[in-house]
């Protein structure tokens, strides 16, 4: 049977297009990552009602995290055989009403539920996602635009730290309404997807190429696709996958905890913490953006990943050493420039390069599906650790330590893939 998605017929597009669809994912991921972050700044809250441990609220982050990286590779899947836009769509107005619901949990039971809920809806969005925009970015573009993509995350983790701070934190609201809030935003974008993108395009550098193909695109015969243990048997895409899960395993214990860890172990409060906690991402724009545009120009990933994962790994380490005010902003603000944000998108790009075309959006999720998996694992052990000795600093150092042992795996990766057999 011929899968939904062979049916769509490629559309011509503009060289406008693209921006288009870079600011729909833009805001794609500036929703997810709001929704994501505007537990953190009032856990504490949550878990006095709920009557709960910090562990147990590290496990709140990881249950969505285990049902998000869980749904990475089906929901790539489904995206590759039925089509993209239509699993997006459905992922966030999915997710945004179990936001919503969110809000109004009278347990910790049916808060976790929710919240589960609320990761498969999100997990349908990474791999179709980058298959699609990477369909529609100029070749020449195509990190930068990633990059441009990703800032969408540096903006909403920050826009939730601010809006949860501000609403909850600073006009002593309760902390359901930034959920409320999430939900609506999020189910109007939804719908915007359906409706403003294209399952299959052709862009203006791809007509003459399209054309001279057209027969074999469009018939009934589509190209199989690459099984998922293929996937994961290239040793290129492998350690990439490695290097992605080291990268977000300090990237989310930032996320998840630098609020309370500001608020309880550096004295800070109100809607400062939520200023202080935006740096991180504040900074990832232009540090990502700069080093997106140095990959495309120097076509040379390993060596950017070389020099950023080092410098991302003594900001992370001070970030738990410093005690200073200065000191700490600049950690954060190194930390943001040349850490996970500001990496992403050049593995993307080196993702792209190595997986097999007809797949895209699974290899996409499987590279996120490793790397996601590393979420899961460090909003509970950075829990475990301040119940266990009442302090989080040895999750950062972790986090640095991790950083290196992925640049080990990435040392053994080639930088072009290798020729295709017959």
């Amino acid at each position: 049977m011929e899968s939904t998605v062979n049916k769509h017929r490629a559309v011509e597009v503009s060289d406008r297009y693209w921006w288009k669809v870079v600011i729909l994912f833009t805001i794609g991921w500036a929703i997810m990552y709001a929704d994501r972050t505007i537990l953190n700044p009032v856990q504490n809250i949550i878990g006095e009602q709920f009557g709960i441990s910090n562990s147990q609220i590290g496990l709140i982050n990881s249950i969505f995290f285990l049902t998000y990286a869980i749904t990475q590779i089906p929901g790539g899947v489904v995206g590759d055989k039925y089509g993209r836009k239509m699993i997006i769509s459905v992922g966030f107005i999915l997710f945004g009403i179990t936001t919503g619901l969110t809000g109004i949990a009278g347990s910790f039971g049916i808060f976790m539920i929710y919240r589960a809920i609320t990761g498969i809806g999100e997990g349908f969005y990474y791999g179709p996602q980058y298959a699609l925009s990477t369909e529609a970015i100029p070749t020449k573009s195509l990190t930068l635009g990633t990059a441009i993509i990703n800032s969408g995350m540096a903006l909403g983790i920050s826009g939730g730290y601010l809006l949860s701070s501000y609403l909850v934190l600073e006009r002593g609201g309760s902390w359901s309404q930034p959920f409320y809030v999430m939900a609506v935003v999020t189910i109007v974008v939804g719908i915007l997807f359906y409706v403003m993108l294209h399952e299959k395009v052709i862009r203006p550098e791809d007509r003459k190429a399209a054309q001279a193909a057209n027969a074999n695109q469009d018939t009934d015969t589509p190209k199989e696709k690459v099984k998922l243990s293929t996937i994961f048997k290239n040793k290129n895409l492998l350690f990439i996958f490695i290097m992605c899960f080291c990268s977000l395993y300090g990237f989310f214990v930032v996320t998840t905890w630098l609020p309370q860890f500001l608020q309880v172990e550096r004295g800070y409060a109100g809607a400062e913490v939520g200023f202080i906690s935006s740096l991180v991402p504040w900074a990832s724009i232009p540090g990502a953006i700069l080093f997106a545009r140095l990959s495309d120009k120097l076509k040379k990933a390993k060596l950017l990943i070389f020099i950023l994962v080092p410098l991302a790994a003594i900001s992370i380490i001070a970030v738990a050493n410093v005690q200073s005010h200065t000191a700490l902003v600049i950690a954060l603000v190194c930390y943001g420039l040349f850490g996970k944000l500001a990496l992403d998108p050049i593995m993307v790009a080196f993702v792209t390069k190595h997986a097999p075309k007809v797949s895209l959006a699974t290899a996409l999720s499987a590279y996120n599906f490793v790397g996601m998996s590393s979420s899961i694992l460090s909003p509970y052990f950075t829990g475990w650790f301040v119940d266990a000795i009442g302090s989080m600093e040895i999750s950062f150092y972790i986090s640095g330590a991790l950083l290196i042992v992925g640049l080990v795996f990435i040392a053994f990766t080639k930088e072009n893939p290798e020729p295709e057999k017959a």
